[in-house]
């Protein structure tokens, strides 16, 4: 086994700990354009960055989500590093934290999008928003 084969599983294990089944679309898209993409991205972001020791899997994701606000342009990213945060452990209410927090740093048209985003993600993994908790929504 090659050191870049055990490179390429570890980054795949990451992916699929941020969403299930998130290695396996992201590869087989990636490979429809290059056959090297997938490794690129596998290996590089996810195995060798993602990956690194010191965070720990969910303060990346509070702090992926927070930098994919303030770019702007990012939506289909930031919806999923939103899902993966759930899924790694970020509460609805910090991840909405995260999201106002940066309209101090990246500006209120950059929350509003961050806020958007965060709608969608909290209703693709079934959380209610937290205003309405224990409302008649």
């Amino acid at each position: 086994m090659s050191e870049a084969s055990d490179l390429t599983r570890y980054g795949k294990d990451i992916m699929d700990r941020l969403e299930p089944g998130l290695a396996d679309k992201v590869t087989g898209r990636l490979a429809e354009l290059d056959p090297s993409l997938p490794t690129l991205i596998t290996d590089y972001a996810f195995g060798a960055v993602v990956g690194r020791p010191g965070l720990d899997l969910k303060t990346r994701e509070m702090l992926t989500v927070a930098s994919l606000v303030t770019l702007g342009n990012a939506m289909p990213q930031l919806e999923l590093h939103m899902r993966a945060a759930l899924n790694t452990g970020v509460t609805p209410e910090e991840l909405l934290e995260i999201v106002i927090q940066m309209a101090v740093y990246a500006g209120v048209p950059a929350c509003m999008n961050g806020l958007t985003a965060y709608r969608a993600a909290m209703a693709a993994t079934g959380h209610t928003l937290p205003g309405l908790k224990g409302k008649n929504a």
